[in-house]
């Protein structure tokens, strides 16, 4: 839902961007791995130290050039499977570096084993709704239902994670990961389902 009413308006607040990075000789490629690259920074960085705020806003800043990316290989006629599965197999790796960077905060200097372990099952159970996709769609299937996308998951963890970078109580960061952890093990469920019913459709 997220991505549907947000990418029009994001599509035109950076297609001069794009145009100038295309106009410059640099490719779509580029962009997604230094996009990347800035958010592994930012959450590795900053939120082991419990750095929240600034690591929220350097994750942001750079979570934006997914989206450049993507205005950029369109314009030049250039959306490849290549560029496609760069684009996913980074997405996974800066998903994972978020949700590992508050792991490794709450496991060490922020000593509360609870945040760990919701900001870990996160982190695994956002791995495998991806991988379910992926893999239905390489069995010649699909398996695009449910309702934890990575662009709902994304928004959620980094409004919660910089309030609490504010001042914002705690609590705040915990019900957002409850809820994106049994959002994703219902999105998993719903995957599996779905491919279950196609499968058993295909033997008649």
């Amino acid at each position: 839902m997220l991505n549907k009413y947000a990418r029009a308006f994001f599509t035109k607040l950076f297609t001069p961007i794009a145009r100038l990075l295309n106009a410059l000789g640099i490719s779509a490629d580029v962009v997604t791995m230094i996009g990347t690259l800035g958010v592994c920074i930012g959450a590795l960085g900053f939120y082991p130290r419990g750095e929240f705020l600034i690591g929220t806003l350097v994750i942001t800043a750079f979570v934006f050039f997914d989206t450049i990316d993507g205005i950029m290989a369109r314009m030049n006629n250039r959306s490849t499977r290549w560029g496609a599965f760069l684009d996913s197999t980074l997405d996974r790796i800066a998903d994972a570096s978020i949700f590992g960077g508050l792991v490794l905060w709450y496991a060490g200097g922020g000593a509360n084993s609870v945040m760990a372990g919701l900001a870990l099952a996160c982190l695994i159970l956002g791995m495998v709704v991806s991988y379910a996709r992926a893999r239905a769609e390489g069995l010649g299937m699909t398996a695009n239902v449910g309702i934890a996308e990575r662009a709902e998951r994304l928004v959620l963890v980094l409004v919660a994670t910089g309030f609490v970078g504010l001042g914002v109580p705690q609590l705040l960061l915990k019900v957002v990961l409850i809820v994106l952890a049994a959002a994703s093990l219902l999105t998993v469920v719903q995957r599996v389902l779905e491919v279950r019913r196609q499968a058993l459709a295909e033997r008649g």
